[in-house]
């Protein structure tokens, strides 16, 4: 890595007064979850996305739910935890570094590493939605009993239960996006992290952030916002947040 360019957005970090990240499938990706897309992605000969729309939810719930079981298995594999770049981020935010993560994954890894403020644009496959009363609770429970032949699972009111996740054909959620570009406006540096920032609207926050802040864009590959950031990191987020991270504290 850059040593140079980790002391600069060290720096940014450090003297902006408030910092936001963006995270994307890299971050999720190092702890062993598949990205939807791509080469090796989820979308594709593995699942059909259109069995996966709102529609289908609609019209077939128990097929869905048959479908989601083995999608969540595929996404999920056994033994998964959060990596170096989640508990960088935890630890940035609890030493008041950064003020907030906001995510496209769904996979709640941030919280399991111990962020506290995040915000989740495609929602959280770790939970369950009514769709009578509302209600959110544990997705497990209904895997659990949608595995054992409750198709679709239902809430105690009687509604079907619905991943809260957005679902292709769904909006992403009001209040989150507000949230998300609320954050941004205001963020004197804002990181963009293991995201190919191809997927709008989450795409356009970076350059939302950069028009009166710091742009940091850390992924592998380039992304379309490279030519708005102060500056870029070609690296692993798994190495490039943890030595982020160590040289904030280290002023």
């Amino acid at each position: 890595m850059d040593d140079e360019a980790i002391a600069r957005v060290a720096a940014l970090v450090r003297d902006a007064e408030t910092v936001s990240v963006l995270t994307g499938a890299g971050v999720s990706t190092a702890s062993g979850i598949p990205s939807f897309r791509g080469e090796d992605g989820i979308w594709g000969e593995k699942f059909d996305p259109q069995d996966f729309h709102r529609r289908r939810f609609d019209r077939d719930p128990a097929g869905f739910w048959r479908d989601r079981l083995d999608l969540y298995d595929a996404m999920r594999p056994d033994g998964v935890e959060p990596n170096a770049a989640h508990r960088a981020l935890a630890d940035l935010e609890a030493t008041g570094a950064i003020d907030g993560v906001i995510t496209q994954n769904t996979d709640g890894l941030h919280q399991d590493a111990g962020s506290d403020r995040v915000i989740e644009l495609h929602g959280n496959a770790e939970r369950v939605a009514c769709e009578e009363c509302g209600r959110r609770s544990d997705a497990a429970d209904a895997r659990r009993r949608a595995a054992d032949g409750e198709l679709p699972p239902t809430c105690e009111c009687g509604g079907v239960l619905k991943p809260d996740v957005v679902l292709f054909g769904e909006q992403l959620p009001a209040n989150a996006l507000h949230d998300a570009r609320d954050l941004a406006e205001r963020s004197g540096a804002f990181l963009a992290v293991g995201s190919s920032l191809t997927v709008d609207p989450a795409a356009s926050l970076p350059a939302t952030a950069a028009r009166d802040g710091s742009l940091v864009v850390v992924n592998l590959d380039e992304t379309r916002a490279d030519e708005l950031a102060s500056v870029v990191l070609q690296a692993d987020v798994t190495d490039a947040l943890p030595a982020i991270a160590e040289r904030v504290h280290e002023a």
